[in-house]
């Protein structure tokens, strides 16, 4: 099985600021990390490459230093990985994301054939979980989003089952292969990184593809191929503390006074 997974580097959401003026985050001294939904779509790909065999190859879009993100992805045990960076790129949006990476992945495929591709359901910077989706589009491959379980995977007949996430319950799905999947963090849990892929990654020469490599219509990257405009961003204003009423150790019917006490002030008969 030949596998892809799309990463993204996010900033570490406990530090994100916003720059009033452009309203775009302010990255510079800022930690980053692997999105963390795309931690577990790189566990479930990592899981399934050593159960039938394969390659795992991860692919990021980003700025030069997004190269930490994908040697992390390969002490985790990726066989390759490969970053997408050109300063065409900067300010693509999530359609002119998923076109570039539809293209990079395209690339990759003329190299060796694709079984499956996964994404995280979303990124945490953005919450949009558009790209995924988008990539599928391009590429005319079967999309199962959300995805919570693989039930099973045939090689021979290229069938592959699932369990996904939807509002009331769970839903089983079987599609045919190539496809590709967005992951919850339900899905697994997250291996440790072995010694050995730890000092593999700290060497590890990533590969480097930019526009000239990928031949991409330049009015469908960055800002130009980016319908979305951001009008306004701002951090929402701290909430004030909240007021624990009584402890575990308070039987049920004296804390329903307590609470029956704090709210019977405040409410409202109307007239009749």
């Amino acid at each position: 099985m030949n596998i892809a997974v799309c990463l993204k580097q996010v900033p570490d959401t406990s530090e994100v600021r916003i720059n009033p003026k452009t309203n775009t985050l302010m990255r510079e001294g800022i930690p980053s990390i692997i999105n963390p939904y795309d931690v577990h779509a790189l566990e479930e790909a990592l899981t399934i490459r050593d159960r039938l065999g394969g390659r795992v190859t991860v692919l990021t879009m980003g700025p030069p230093q997004a190269t930490d993100s994908l040697r992390k992805a390969i002490s985790y045990g990726a066989d390759h990985a490969i970053l997408l960076t050109d300063r065409a790129f900067a300010g693509s949006d999530t359609l002119a994301t998923s076109y570039i990476l539809a293209g990079a992945l395209g690339r990759l495929m003329d190299r060796e054939p694709l079984d499956l591709i996964f994404c995280g359901k979303q990124a945490i910077d953005g919450d949009t979980a558009q790209v995924g989706p988008g990539i599928a589009s391009r590429l005319g491959w079967p999309l199962l989003t959300y995805v919570t379980k693989i039930d099973g995977i045939d090689p021979t007949n290229q069938v592959f089952q699932v369990q996904r996430k939807i509002e009331v319950g769970r839903e089983v799905v079987r599609c045919r292969l190539p496809a590709l999947v967005t992951v919850v963090k339900e899905i697994n849990e997250i291996r440790y990184a072995p010694l050995p892929d730890l000092i593999r990654a700290a060497h590890y020469p990533v590969e480097v593809w930019t526009n000239a490599d990928l031949g991409l219509d330049a009015s469908q990257l960055g800002l130009k191929g980016s319908p979305t405009w951001v009008n306004k961003i701002s951090t929402p204003p701290m909430r004030e503390k909240g007021e624990v009423l009584a402890g575990s150790d308070v039987a049920p019917a004296e804390t329903a006074r307590i609470l029956a006490d704090k709210l019977i002030p405040h409410i409202v008969v109307p007239n009749r």
